[in-house]
């Protein structure tokens, strides 16, 4: 078994020019070299040589589609993807001893990473309230301490069970069914913080709340837009079907305010040329476009396809779509007019001869596809801008055809999954009505709390248990002094984890985790080896099925924790059969085929090579909208703006971190090294602020209730960003997110859209 660091990683900077293309050579040995620090030769083999394969183990990184069965790689993954399922598979442990060794206090004050570099969990702990240390509990004691809490609420509703997109189906469907039974539909998860946005403009306008493309679409497009996303830090997979789009024929538009270097070009390391080439140009045209502009340019474009068509009338817009298969064109048509040129210019930052040219682009092709990522989403006015790119889409007939569509991309393996299987505070009634008439009990119909509106009742004191079920809450949070203050009024918190993260150093009066199996381990049941599901970014429902051995022979599956704690805390109410459900998955999916449309005859349709893909109206000429036609949206202009001497901060990932959790301290394709604590200026900006290169400055947010929120010692990092606009990873800039900084509809927080200011740290006396 391999040690754990003892210490902290060094952070002394070190910069060097920004990488002009992504993977290549390098992804390789940083994969290797990574999950070779981690774990052993053959676990890495077993790992990396399954993943994503039929019958193998779904990655457990993003939820980017994997090629038909036959079309496959022998190395079906990408570099991110490699570590982070070999940080999974590591061969480090935290034991009891660690926390007899550590206090509750000082692993608060160790980094992300560190934490993380400990291992894995290896069985349950409690923290009491008169202590300052975990310590041992079985599984008994811990399950039947979080029941009593359950049972003795004065309400269901002072629960929250949230959960991200590392959990599989079936735990998703028995944590939500757990909950209705309880009474509350306070389901929060990472959706909220990531993609919520989308959902809500795409069932507004379609009818539907997911995306509409396959993988086969994007690879048979004519045009590509890729707007507010970096594929080769956050779905490096993308950059292999882009490759082959580009291959096929098709132009790609980045929209983006940083050169990511997946944008520019790709050296696939799976091909000669990627190896010994110069790679494959991913993006013909990049806009540097200013942060939240994209409302703007897309109502820039919209305008323009007007006018074309004005001035050929019939041979711009597909008149036979929009006729019989959409409503609203009209009063579309005259508020897209009204427009000002010189308000789209100011608020992208572009030229308008690089606005004509996307045109031409849009006019010369005939199947255009807009993917779209958190650049989009976490903006103020993200709905909108949603709205704004289906308009772009309806006007040409680019819904609902081969190679053209709507592709929100999600960032985490099976966060689509969790929708689907009924992990929303505001599901449907035809989903509730369909639980009620599968398991014989009446589901509470009232909204629940998303994960901001669950943030504010925990301050509030009005939720005294958060259950949380994988992921890391305090840090996926906003306005992070605030999310970890609201924890603490918790009378108990609780966490499903495999590894160490500081929500667990965020307590509750109690406090208790629990350690699971991760998506790599093998999962024996009463009646033997299960295997899970997982639905990635285009709506396909594939099985996933671990190989190695678990980590601790004591851990339990989460959906054996949660089936054993619903039977504790609810002593038979609804008579659902918790003890088969975690003895055979199978029966979970029998009657998930009775509840989820599109899933019927789940296990056996589940078992084919490929899985299932699941229907999409939209992609059958059906929009179940509130006139049973889609949508075009009359969208005001706005802008995202800064006072003067001030910036517009967005947050993101280093390449070497997986959403909230670090690897290293480096992001070699934006020449970081060494130091996460860095922001990203234009040279332009660093002038006009009188500010210089290396400089030690704090971030402080600017918002309307005029708390400070200040996040410390960044060294200031001249980068070709677009001037106006600044960068800086998260969580540590998370404290800078206010909790009311939300968009408008989805409530989705807004972290590409803070508005600071740059001020010279003090020098600190130690």
């Amino acid at each position: 078994m391999k040690k754990p660091p003892g210490e902290e990683p060094d952070k002394r900077l070190t910069v060097t020019p920004p990488k002009t293309w992504a993977a290549g050579v390098p992804a390789v040995t940083h994969a290797l070299e990574y999950s070779l620090d981690e774990t052993s030769v053959r676990r890495t083999g077993v790992t990396l040589l399954t993943m994503n394969q039929v019958d193998g183990i779904d990655c457990p990184g993003c939820a980017w589609a994997d090629p038909t069965p036959g079309h496959r790689h022998l190395n079906e993954y990408c570099e991110n993807g490699a570590k982070h399922i070999n940080d999974e598979a590591t061969t480090r442990r935290i034991t009891a001893d660690f926390f007899r060794r550590h206090s509750v206090s000082a692993l608060g004050r160790r980094s992300d990473l560190w934490l993380n570099q400990q291992g894995r969990l290896t069985e349950p702990m409690v923290k009491r309230p008169d202590s300052d240390y975990y310590e041992p509990i079985s599984w008994h004691d811990a399950l039947g301490l979080l029941a009593d809490e359950l049972k003795t609420l004065d309400s269901p509703d002072e629960a929250v069970f949230y959960t991200s997109g590392r959990v599989s189906n079936e735990a998703a469907f028995i944590l939500q069914l757990f909950a209705r039974v309880l009474g509350t539909n306070n389901l929060p998860d990472c959706s909220n913080m990531c993609h919520e946005s989308s959902g809500f403009a795409l069932h507004e306008t379609l009818g539907t709340g997911k995306g509409t493309v396959s993988l086969e679409d994007l690879h048979h497009a004519d045009l590509i837009f890729l707007v507010g996303q970096n594929p080769g830090t956050n779905h490096p997979r993308q950059l292999s079907a882009l490759e082959q789009a580009k291959d096929n024929g098709a132009r790609v538009i980045a929209v983006n305010t940083l050169p990511e270097a997946g944008l520019l070009a790709f050296k696939n390391p799976q091909k000669a040329r990627g190896v010994i080439g110069r790679g494959v140009q991913i993006a013909d045209q990049f806009l540097h476009i200013r942060s939240g502009g994209d409302l703007a340019l897309f109502q820039g474009l919209n305008r323009l396809l007007l006018e074309a068509e004005d001035a050929r009338p019939g041979t711009v817009l597909d008149q036979d779509f929009i006729r019989s298969s959409t409503s609203g064109f009209e009063d579309f048509s005259r508020h897209a007019r009204t427009i000002a040129w010189d308000d789209i210019l100011m608020a992208t930052g572009l030229t308008r001869e690089e606005i004509d040219d996307v045109r031409d682009a849009v006019l010369n092709s005939e199947r255009v596809i807009v993917c779209w990522a958190m650049g989009v989403t976490q903006q103020t006015h993200a709905v909108p801008t949603i709205r704004e790119i289906v308009n772009f889409l309806m006007l040409r007939g680019n819904l609902g055809k081969a190679g053209a569509g709507a592709c929100p991309v999600r960032g985490h393996s099976n966060v689509q999954g969790d929708r689907t299987m009924g992990i929303w505070e505001q599901m449907p009634d035809s989903f509730l009505d369909a639980l009620e008439r599968e398991f014989g009990f009446e589901p509470p119909r009232a909204h629940g709390l998303d994960s901001v509106n669950s943030i504010r009742a925990m301050r509030e004191g009005r939720i005294k248990v958060f259950l949380g079920v994988a992921g890391n809450f305090v840090r996926a949070a906003p306005d992070s002094d605030v999310t970890e203050d609201a924890m603490r009024q918790c009378r108990l918190t609780a966490h499903i984890s495999t590894k160490l993260n500081r929500s667990h150093t965020v307590c509750g009066g109690t406090a208790l985790i629990l350690p699971t199996l991760g998506r790599t381990e093998q999962d024996i049941q009463a009646t033997g080896h299960q295997f899970v599901t997982v639905e990635n970014s285009m709506s396909e429902v594939h099985t996933s099925k671990g190989r190695l051995e678990p980590a601790s022979p004591i851990l339990l599956s989460e959906v054996a924790i949660l089936c054993r704690l619903a039977m504790r805390t609810l002593d038979g109410k609804a008579g659902v059969p918790w003890n088969q459900f975690e003895a055979d998955y199978g029966t979970i999916r029998d009657r998930i085929s009775a509840v989820v449309p599109g899933l019927h005859a789940f296990n056996r349709r589940v078992a084919r090579p490929g899985g299932i893909r699941l229907p999409n109206p939209v992609n059958e000429g059906v929009f179940p909208t509130t006139v049973g036609k889609a949508l075009f949206t009359c969208n005001d202009w706005e802008m995202s703006q800064a006072p003067e001497g001030h910036l517009l901060l967005q947050t993101l990932r280093s390449h070497d971190q997986w959403n909230t959790i670090p690897y290293t301290n480096n992001d070699r394709y934006r020449g970081i090294h060494g130091s996460r604590r860095v922001v990203l200026v234009s040279p332009q900006d660093v002038s006009q602020l009188g500010l210089a290169q290396g400089q030690h400055v704090d971030l402080v947010s600017v918002w309307s209730d005029n708390a400070e929120r200040r996040a410390e010692d960044f060294v200031v990092v001249p980068y070709p960003t677009t001037p106006g606009c600044a960068a800086a990873y998260y969580p540590e800039t998370n404290v800078l997110l206010p909790l009311d900084s939300v968009a408008r509809t989805s409530n989705q927080p807004t972290a590409k859209g803070i508005v600071v200011r740059l001020e010279p740290t003090a020098v600190r006396v130690e």
